[in-house]
């Protein structure tokens, strides 16, 4: 039987967007944001971060950089009792990188849905009870292009948020 599953961009929904980050000191949860997750998580679905990172195209950090802060992200969802099942990324930018390996066009950066593409190509997924939350307008045009239901988080109380999609 298909899980469920919750598509969640990160930063703007999950942590404070501050522009670039990596360092877990400089991260500032959305209100309500770990909750949503160990909530989601006793529900049973699967939980997807989905995220553009253009910053390791930049050169501003590292893959290794962005992957320590996803642990780091991770150990304080499981003291709440949550756990993200993947964190996918998107580590291009076609225009503005200095990263030869990642100024390329791909099929992964949003508004394209590679990256939830490859979730469900990789998890037994039911699509028609999954959804996605993010705070862009490309958030939602990835999700509609994935064949998913999104939902723009504009700020508040993520937790409150979630619950109201799900009532």
């Amino acid at each position: 039987m298909a899980d469920k599953a919750v598509f969640f961009d990160r930063d703007g929904v999950l942590d404070v967007d501050k522009g670039y980050l990596f360092r877990p000191e400089d991260l500032k949860w959305i209100p309500g944001a770990r909750e949503t997750v160990a909530y989601l998580t006793k529900l049973g679905y699967k939980i997807f971060v989905v995220t553009n990172q253009s910053g390791i195209a930049r050169g501003y950090y590292t893959i290794s950089d962005m992957e320590k802060l996803h642990a780091y992200m991770q150990a304080e969802f499981q003291k709440m009792g949550g756990a993200i099942t993947k964190f996918y990324y998107c580590p291009h930018h076609p225009t503005k990188g200095t990263i030869p390996e990642y100024s390329i066009v791909c099929d992964c950066r949003k508004p394209k849905p590679g990256m939830i593409l490859q979730a469900f190509a990789e998890y037994d997924l039911d699509k028609e009870h999954s959804f996605l939350v993010g705070d862009m307008p490309k958030d939602m045009e990835a999700a509609k292009a994935a064949g998913l239901k999104g939902y723009q988080f504009t700020g508040g109380n993520l937790l409150d948020f979630v619950q109201k999609i799900l009532a």
